[in-house]
């Protein structure tokens, strides 16, 4: 035996290409190509497609512009003033024969068909917030995956911190956290949080989520920011604009979605005014996510064609209430209140007055999609009732309409 046979196998060495505007090769056309022609074409690389056939999707590359397509056998040649090449036939015979030329070219040469044979492995890629993850693992490209998948997953969960640290820029993010459950954040709202110097936190929002945080960050609870001479709300922004004036990443944590009735905007126009630079992170809403949780759905065929989500904050009789109950009285669809269990009394009331059926199902699912969560059933003509009876406290959601009775309500 020779050698080279005996020689220890040495690893891989991993290098970043940098392909824009370079000649790439890529004989084949099958599904092996259809993989790996995305990340190419985002590398901004000059691909010419050396192939007698296509897939759907590969020949719409071509149709696009993405990729030319040179629709024949390979030919000896076929490399010149490339810079890489993938081989991805199902032909050995002609896959070595691109090998062969890539050898004499010095070309660095990725086959599918066969990695002892190449001279570049192409690992298992994934990317999250501008990093690149690459994964190789020699011969074993399902551990590589799997390797990826976990370290990507980690990254975008917020789970494996990687923070900024040369573009970390100073700013506001405001998050939705979501109905309350911690694992219905967001991807890029966890991953904001895993960044933070200061969260300030609303009293709905995924509480458990500030336990997993960094001993370093400051965690400010707004419901005891100092108000003084202030407003409750006024303070929360001179509380966010200190921050970021201060060269600190601000995540303000909010229940559900920053701009259903959260007062994400006044917070947004505060942070604009300042010039201080804000990201708004959508959150799941509770106002369908809470329903969802409890077995209600807030539409459903043949039932409820529309749903309307209402504060009930401000009772219908106030005169600061911007709601036209009357009108939704004569609406056939769900309605969702959120922040009404004290005036639910007065609201029904006020539907039935306005020709709603006093029979229409209610249900007041409280501390929705956490471990405390629970169900209450009534109708409107029994739901001032049933609150008192039930102790029904915030936060519920309390959903009217058909929709509630739909199957049987979770045990």
């Amino acid at each position: 035996m020779s050698e080279q046979a005996h020689a220890p196998e040495h690893p891989a060495y991993p290098v970043g290409l940098r392909l824009a505007g370079r000649r790439v090769v890529v004989v084949g056309g099958g599904q092996v190509a259809q993989r790996r022609l995305p990340a190419l074409i985002a590398a901004g690389a000059d691909i010419v497609l050396v192939s007698p056939s296509a897939t759907a999707s590969v020949e719409a590359m071509a149709a696009s512009g993405e990729i030319r397509w040179e629709q024949r056998r390979y030919a000896d040649g076929d490399l010149a003033e490339a810079w890489y090449v993938l081989v991805a036939t199902a032909d050995a015979t002609a896959n070595d024969q691109v090998s062969a030329e890539a050898e004499r070219r010095r070309i660095w040469c990725v086959r599918s068909d066969d990695a002892t044979a190449a001279t570049a492995w192409t690992p298992a890629t994934g990317r999250s917030d501008g990093l690149t993850v690459a994964v190789l693992t020699g011969r074993d490209p399902r551990r590589s995956a799997a390797v990826r998948d976990a370290i990507v997953e980690g990254l975008r969960d917020g789970t494996l911190a990687a923070r900024h640290h040369r573009t970390n820029t100073p700013g506001v993010a405001l998050v939705g956290g979501g109905p309350g459950d911690p694992d219905l954040i967001t991807v890029r709202g966890r991953r904001l949080l895993a960044e933070a110097d200061v969260v300030i936190a609303d009293r709905l929002g995924p509480r458990d989520l500030l336990d997993e945080l960094p001993p370093h960050v400051e965690v400010i609870d707004a419901a005891k920011i100092p108000y003084g001479r202030f407003m409750a709300q006024e303070a929360i922004n001179n509380a966010l604009i200190e921050h970021a004036k201060a060269g600190k990443a601000v995540v303000r944590l909010k229940g559900g979605d920053p701009f259903v009735f959260g007062r994400g905007m006044e917070e947004a126009e505060a942070l604009a005014a300042e010039g201080i630079p804000c990201t708004v992170v959508p959150g799941i809403s509770s106002s369908i996510s809470v329903p969802g949780a409890a077995g209600i759905p807030v539409t459903h065929r043949g039932v409820a064609h529309e749903f309307t989500v209402v504060s009930g904050h401000v009772a219908p009789d106030d005169e600061r209430s911007l709601v036209d109950w009357t009108a939704l009285a004569r609406l056939r669809g769900t309605l969702v209140v959120l922040m009404g269990v004290d005036k639910i009394g007065a609201i029904a009331q006020t539907l039935i007055a306005g020709g709603r059926d006093p029979r229409t199902p209610v249900a007041l699912v409280q501390e929705g999609t956490t471990a405390a969560q629970r169900r209450v059933d009534a109708t409107l003509a029994t739901v001032a009732q049933t609150v008192i009876a039930e102790s029904v406290r915030p936060p519920a959601v309390i959903v009217i309409g058909e929709v509630v009775a739909i199957g049987n309500p979770p045990a």
